[in-house]
C-alpha cells in the first residue's frame, strides 16, 4: 500500500481521544453482544472482527456462505446460529477476488441456504465484487460503504489479502487491522474475513495473517478431511469464548453446503495415555437413558438433527450426565440401534415398543 502523510493530531484533538479512551471504574459498560455462534460457543461479538483461514480448494467460500445465510435468516445453518438486534440486520458481503457473475452465484447460494427466493432483490444483503480497483480504493470504498449503510451489523470480507500490495508488509498490515478495529468499534458492528493458509504450514499467510492472529476474536480453520476429500472440517484454532467441537460439511447435488452428520473429530494425538472411548451402553445406566429419552420427547416429535442433539444434551443434563457434540453423537447412534428413537422422513421419533 503506497504511504500517505498522516495528519499529526493537535494537543487539543489528544485531550479529547484521551478523555474518550478513559476507562472508569465507577461506569458501567456493556458487554459486548454476542451475534455468531456455533453450538453455544460465541465465535463473534459486535464491535470485534473474526476470520476463516484455509488452504486453497478448503471451500472457506462456502463456509462463510453459511454464516451469511444465517445471519440474512436467524436460522441455523450448518453449525452456526445467529443473534442480530433488529436494528443491525443489514448485512454486507464484500468479494475483493471474483468477477460479477461469481459474485451472483455465491449471492443466490446464500440466499438458496437462507430459504429466499434468489430471483428476488434481498432487502438486508448487499453485495459488492471489487476485483477491478487497486487495494487502496478497495479499502476506501469498503469504509465509505460501511459508513453510508443504516443498520450494518455484519460485514463478510473474501478477503482481506487485496485491501494489501504486499501481504508481508508490516506497515500495510497493521493499517488494514487498524481500520477493522477502528471499523467495528465505531459503528458497534462484526466484521468476518478470509485469508488463504501458507501451503506447507497451518499458518494464515504473511504479516497480515499475524496480525489477524492477534487481533481477532476467533480464527476458524477450514480444512479438507483427510480420508474424504468431498468434505470439509470447520474447527475454531483461536477463540476467545468456550470452544466448539469441530464440524464437517460436503456440497450436495444443489452445490449448497450441507452438514455431515454424524461426524466425529478426529482426536489429536499427544502425549498422555490414550482414553478409553466413550460408550454410551457401558457408561450410562439403562434408568438413566430411559429417564432422559422420556425428557427430550416430552414436547412431541423432534424435526431435526441439531435439535435432537440440543434436546438429548438438555435431557442428559438434568440427570448429570454432561454431553459434548461428539458425546451426544454417540448417544444418539446407541439409542438409534437400540431403537428407543427412531427415524421417519426428517422427524425423530420416541419408540413406544422398544425394549432396551
Amino acid at each position: 500500500m503506497e504511504k500517505t502523510d498522516e495528519t499529526i493530531p493537535s494537543r487539543e484533538e489528544l485531550a479529547v481521544y484521551i478523555e474518550e479512551a478513559a476507562v472508569s471504574v465507577t461506569n458501567n459498560y456493556e458487554e459486548a453482544p454476542a451475534v455468531l455462534m456455533v453450538d453455544d460457543a460465541v465465535i463473534g461479538t459486535l464491535g470485534n472482527f473474526s476470520a476463516s483461514i484455509g488452504k486453497a480448494k478448503s471451500k472457506k467460500t462456502f463456509n462463510v456462505s453459511a454464516i451469511a445465510a444465517s445471519a440474512l435468516s436467524g436460522r441455523t445453518v450448518l453449525r452456526y446460529r445467529s443473534m442480530f438486534p433488529e436494528n443491525k440486520r443489514k448485512i454486507l458481503y464484500i468479494d475483493t477476488e471474483q468477477g460479477r457473475h461469481h459474485c451472483q452465484q455465491v449471492l443466490k447460494r446464500i440466499l438458496r441456504l437462507a430459504e429466499l427466493p434468489d430471483d428476488k432483490v434481498p432487502e438486508n444483503l448487499i453485495m459488492l465484487s471489487l476485483r477491478k480497483f487497486a487495494p487502496r480504493v478497495r479499502l476506501l470504498i469498503v469504509e465509505e460503504a460501511i459508513g453510508t449503510t443504516p443498520d450494518l451489523g455484519l460485514v463478510i470480507i473474501d478477503g482481506i489479502r487485496d485491501f494489501l500490495y504486499d501481504i508481508n508488509s508490516s506497515s500495510e498490515s497493521t493499517e488494514v487491522i487498524s481500520k477493522f478495529m477502528q471499523w467495528t468499534d465505531d459503528k458497534q458492528i462484526h466484521i468476518h474475513t478470509v485469508l488463504h493458509q501458507n501451503k506447507n504450514d497451518e499458518h494464515a499467510r504473511g504479516h497480515i495473517g499475524t496480525e489477524l492472529n492477534n487481533k481477532a476474536e476467533t480464527i476458524l480453520q477450514v480444512e479438507v478431511d483427510k480420508e474424504d476429500k468431498a468434505i470439509s472440517v470447520v474447527e475454531a484454532v483461536h477463540i476467545r469464548d468456550r470452544d466448539f467441537e469441530p464440524f464437517a460439511f460436503r456440497i450436495n447435488e444443489d452445490v449448497l453446503p450441507e452438514l455431515v452428520e454424524p461426524y466425529l473429530s478426529k482426536e489429536k494425538k499427544s502425549g498422555r495415555p490414550t482414553k478409553e472411548p466413550f460408550d454410551p451402553e457401558r457408561e450410562i445406566p439403562e434408568p438413566v437413558h430411559r429417564a432422559a429419552v422420556d425428557a427430550a420427547f416430552a414436547n412431541g416429535n423432534i424435526g431435526s438433527y441439531d435439535d435432537y442433539l440440543e434436546r438429548l444434551k438438555e435431557a442428559y443434563g438434568l440427570h448429570n450426565v454432561k454431553l459434548g457434540y461428539n458425546k451426544a453423537v454417540k448417544v444418539a447412534t446407541f439409542l438409534g440401534n437400540k431403537r428407543m428413537v427412531i427415524k421417519e422422513g426428517k422427524n425423530y421419533i420416541l419408540n413406544p415398543e422398544c425394549h432396551y
